[in-house]
């Protein structure tokens, strides 16, 4: 819609009663002990549209026309430049739309501005309680307006203040100044876990951080974090959240949760995950994204999803955790109970934060798995940590995203870094150490041969593409967190359902001539192919040379029209159908790249080869074996199910008679194992369901369990019936151990039979195009 001036007959006026930064229990220079509460009226809306400000632009102090990404956006600068200044700030009143109630206008304010509530006509408080006077009236403030293209606009700013600023060595102690970090909140967790008292604690903060000023909150505030963390609980929403999880385990059996606490107080951390989220990991777990957006944008719930890309590239969730505790046993526990939630099965790479703590739980539970911090966090920090850079240096910020994202070797990423450090005087600079310390785990180009599933191999992971983005933020409490979360789930269930519908019902459009495109139409879903056809289309602008031949692999050399310096190299085994680039792009995405595609369309290779074809990509991306058998029964009707057990049990026997028709000696084993196996089905359809039999040692049939009564063989005294209770306890013990590995073995099997079939897919598919040709 066009942009339209604010009037009363449009628009309604709200005032924001805060962030939830006035729930501090204790008294600082600025607000000792009082609400915040706003006064303001709104000024006329119109001005004139700026231009928006550019990465490299110094950003001293505000103007009108300034442009902003987000109103977020547009608050945080107005409280960086608020700490460069010397002055504390808070937001004011907003502006909503009547027409879909969204927040087009905001007003951030020095936190002096108005006066407090209760006063009379004199200015003399009317409670009893007298307290010191902080707000002055003070003007000094900024508003931003949202316009049609989504941009928030600086449409008045007013620079003078009525009262005198903060020196820069009290600023930290200013409110909006004040933050107990997620870093900060882990380390105090650890220190008072060990016993260290608030004094304590904070002189290990402040040696850590190079100084009070850098600590970033007061002793005051670390005291208050510390008594409330003895306090932590769910609150009031508390029981609605454990009533809510009992609720849904009890309607399906494969509702899985647990609670991290002790028998008497059940506040811990709590972690669950619905079917849906187990069945989806079983398709689509192989890269997780552990997101803790709570911790940096100070939310009121510590809600932790994990969750990962469906075939159509959208987010998916695999769980969720309320975390109360952020120590490093309390992570341990939650990725443990992830795990055991998902099966054991562990991804292939994973994504957090960069906080310590996270790292050496991932470390501890996910040794073999890839793990990567995540960029949009680290970039973020960036701006906190080399603040006096960003705003002495114009270009800083493009040269640094520059080395990041852009350098596409390794020894290029080497050589910018240092020129970038070189340049802006950096070279001794702690933070930029550190970072470069563990560069491996989130400098794009480092990670490339591992899959995170992401479509670029360089850009990617600039923001956290969160599951519940638009649905949990830093206002949602406990009470509206189960609300939101099922909104969200059938938000999601509802865009991948219309996903599915446009892959299946809109005929993709070719581009050129090849019979691979044709191909992947038929097997990618629409956005992957989409992804896969840019690729190919640019095979035409990417020319490959051969630049050496070894009967057995051929290396090419792949560069742009123009940019020959750039050049990748391609080895590729012919009789194989095998290449790999120096790109990676299909170890990092699952996709093949241009240059590889080039290579084969030299090489006349006219379709995909199937060990291309990753089938988490591909429509049939969530068909075969479901692992979650709970799930499967509770999602699926008495038929559907009938049906899945009748191919499983086939698919078992097949590979029996595949296997025992080898040799003589495997033909018996199979055989006397397919004879038990007759006599145990026959001694279950006799005693019909709900029975289970309980083998000994010598495999005999000994005795029937029928629910939660043992019916045993003749026995003689009580101390009889004990003995053999634990004897029966035992075997059951043994067989569900048994079973476990069974069921384990079965499933890879499957899994494999899965892939096979999709390889065989994929050559018949080949074979008719070649036909056709």
């Amino acid at each position: 819609m066009e942009f339209e001036p604010l009037s009363m007959e449009n628009e309604v006026i709200e005032f924001d009663l805060g962030s939830g930064e006035d729930d501090e229990v204790a008294v600082d220079i600025e607000h000792p002990d009082e609400d915040e509460e706003y006064e303001d009226d709104l000024v006329d809306g119109s001005f004139g549209v700026g231009r928006e400000v550019s990465d490299g632009e110094p950003n001293l102090e505000p103007y009108e026309g300034m442009q902003f990404e987000s109103e977020e956006a547009s608050r945080i600068f107005y409280n960086s430049y608020a700490r460069r200044v010397g002055f504390g700030t808070r937001v004011g009143v907003y502006h909503r739309s009547r027409r879909d109630g969204a927040i087009i206008c905001r007003q951030i304010v020095c936190s002096r501005q108005g006066f407090r509530h209760g006063r009379d006509r004199d200015g003399e408080s009317k409670s009893k309680r007298h307290r010191a006077e902080t707000r002055v009236g003070c003007k000094a403030m900024i508003m931003v307006k949202k316009q049609d293209s989504g941009k928030w606009v600086v449409s008045k700013f007013s620079k003078e203040h009525n009262h005198e600023l903060v020196p820069p060595d009290k600023v930290h102690c200013l409110r909006s100044h004040r933050h107990v970090s997620g870093p900060a909140r882990s380390l105090i967790d650890t220190l008072q876990a060990a016993g260290i008292g608030p004094s304590g604690v904070m002189s290990v903060l402040i040696k850590e951080s190079g100084g009070i000023n850098n600590v970033g909150f007061t002793t005051v505030d670390c005291r208050n974090y510390m008594s409330s963390s003895r306090q932590r609980t769910l609150g009031s929403g508390g029981q609605h959240v454990l009533d809510y999880l009992k609720r849904m385990q009890a309607e399906n059996s494969a509702f899985f949760y647990a609670i991290h606490g002790d028998g008497e107080h059940s506040t811990g951390n709590v972690f669950w995950a619905d079917a849906n989220s187990r069945m989806n990991y079983s398709y689509f777990g192989d890269t997780v994204t552990f997101d803790t957006t709570y911790r940096r944008n100070r939310y009121r719930v510590p809600f932790a999803p994990f969750s990962g890309l469906n075939h159509h590239g959208q987010p998916v969730l695999f769980g969720c955790a309320l975390l109360l505790n952020e120590s490093e046993s309390s992570f341990v526990w939650l990725f443990e109970t992830w795990l055991a939630a998902m099966r054991g099965r562990r991804p292939v790479s994973i994504t957090t934060d960069q906080d310590r703590i996270i790292r050496s739980a991932v470390a501890q539970v996910f040794p073999e798995t890839r793990h990567r911090f995540c960029k949009w966090n680290i970039f973020i920090e960036a701006h906190e940590k080399l603040s006096f850079v960003y705003h002495s240096q114009p270009t800083f910020e493009a040269d640094f995203r520059k080395s990041i994202n852009t350098t596409e070797t390794i020894d290029e990423f080497e050589s910018s870094w240092d020129l970038l450090l070189q340049r802006y005087n950096l070279v001794e600079n702690e933070w930029l150490q550190s970072m470069y310390n563990v560069r491996h785990q989130w400098v794009p180009v480092f990670l490339r041969d591992a899959f995170f599933g992401e479509m670029s191999t360089t850009q990617g992971s600039d923001s956290m593409n969160s599951f519940f983005d638009g649905y949990v933020n830093a206002s949602t409490t406990i009470q509206m967190l189960i609300k939101q979360y099922e909104k969200a789930m059938a938000s999601r269930h509802e865009k991948e359902v219309k996903a599915d519908y446009d892959t299946i019902n809109t005929a993709a459009v070719l581009k050129t001539p090849s019979p691979m495109e044709k191909q992947a139409a038929n097997f990618y879903t629409r956005r992957i192919f989409m992804k896969f056809q840019e690729e190919l289309v640019e095979t035409l602008a990417n020319p490959a040379t051969k630049i050496e031949d070894t009967g057995i692999s051929t290396i090419f050399r792949v560069a742009k029209f123009g940019e020959e310096k750039k050049a990748h190299i391609v080895r590729f085994n012919v009789f194989e159908n095998k290449a790999t680039c120096t790109c990676q792009m299909f170890e990092f995405s699952g996709i093949l790249c241009r240059h590889i595609l080039a290579v084969f369309r030299v090489s006349n290779v006219l379709t995909l080869p199937s060990h291309y074809v990753l089938k988490r990509w591909t429509r049939n991306a969530k068909s075969g074996i479901v692992l979650d058998e709970s799930a499967l029964e509770s999602s699926s009707n008495s038929r559907e199910s009938l049906t899945v057990r009748y191919n499983n049990l086939r698919q078992e026997a097949i590979k029996y008679v595949e296997e025992g028709a080898k040799s003589v000696q495997i033909y018996n084993v199979a055989m006397d194992a397919l004879q038990e196996a007759a006599k145990k089905v026959a001694a279950a359809k006799k005693h019909g369901p709900g029975v289970a039999l309980i083998n000994g040692n010598n495999n005999q049939e000994k005795h029937i369990l029928k629910g939660n009564r043992v019916g045993l063989l003749q026995p003689h005294s009580a101390d009889e019936k004990d003995k053999k209770i634990q004897e029966l306890t035992t075997e059951l013990d043994n067989a569900n151990q048994r079973c476990d590995v069974y069921r384990g073995s079965l499933l890879t099997v499957l899994k494999d039979m899965e892939e096979q079939k999709l390889k065989l897919s994929v050559k018949v598919q080949n074979v008719r195009l070649n036909l056709k040709d």
